[in-house]
């Protein structure tokens, strides 16, 4: 017991209050675990520290939107409303297993002077964007961005453990857990494997981020040359892992770069069906 302790406190140690100028973008369900044939509520979020405002579900948000099961994937985007919007999208979970939602967002544009341009660079670890800016001359002009979200939830349906978790959806920037989270107790560790474009990216900023009460906290860590990171995760609850890539825009004359915001939410419990 002792020797299992001193890790899990010096864990504990790393994580530090998340203090960020970026927002963040997050799908969560109204619950990780579901019985078979019951419904959760799917909800889109933007801010800060995993606290933020909801976002609704819009056919001008909404570029994909599918669920994996076990043996089917389903376009859930039809279930977005022609005109309109809806707050929460209900989804029927009818097969006992892992189920994975993918939601993808059209593009939006935006431009920061170039200091604060440089500023968020540095925040989400894109120092070679820094680099080029600065090797170009361009350290002092605006950013002109152009970011779209990748985002993944993973719900778990009655006992029975599969797969799907690990399922590569074809999004830009994806987060794919290495063992299924649901498998995963307080204080084991998690891998990961980010991947741009299909190929795994390295030396990405990854995060961890865990709410618990009115405090957020974080972990922080660099994907290796395989693309791969490894948390270890001390708290029950949910958790969302997230990682930001950039490039350079093409075919486009009113933006410089193109960034992708990918983002997993799962839940550690005790126990599989435990709250």
């Amino acid at each position: 017991m002792k020797k299992w302790l001193h890790p899990l406190l010096a864990l504990l140690a790393l994580l530090v209050p998340v203090i960020a100028e970026s927002h963040e973008f997050w799908m969560l369900p109204r619950s990780f675990v579901v019985a078979p044939g019951g419904t959760t509520s799917l909800t889109l979020a933007s801010g800060e520290d995993f606290r933020g405002d909801k976002i609704a579900f819009s056919l001008s948000v909404v570029a994909g939107l599918r669920h994996y099961s076990p043996r089917q994937i389903t376009d859930l985007r039809g279930r977005v409303p022609a005109s309109g919007e809806l707050r929460e999208l209900p989804v029927v979970l009818q097969e006992a297993g892992t189920h994975l939602i993918a939601f993808d967002t059209h593009p939006s544009s935006i431009v920061l002077p170039g200091d604060k341009f440089h500023a968020y660079l540095r925040e989400e670890g894109l120092d070679a964007i820094v680099t080029k800016r600065e090797r170009s001359g361009a350290a002092d002009s605006d950013g002109r961005e152009r970011f779209r979200r990748n985002t993944k939830t993973l719900i778990q349906v009655g006992d029975r453990l599969d797969a799907t978790y690990a399922v590569r959806t074809g999004q830009r920037l994806e987060i794919v857990p290495l063992a299924n989270p649901f498998t995963k107790r307080k204080g084991d560790e998690l891998a990961f494997q980010v991947f741009f474009d299909g190929k795994p990216l390295s030396n990405a900023l990854m995060r961890a981020w865990h709410k618990r009460g009115g405090q957020t906290s974080t972990i922080k860590s660099k994907t290796d040359a395989r693309g791969k990171v490894t948390f270890a995760l001390p708290l029950p609850g949910a958790w969302m892992v997230s990682a930001v890539h950039m490039v350079p825009a093409r075919n486009s004359p009113d933006h410089d770069w193109d960034s992708y915001w990918g983002n997993l939410t799962f839940a550690i419990h005790d126990r599989v069906g435990g709250q």
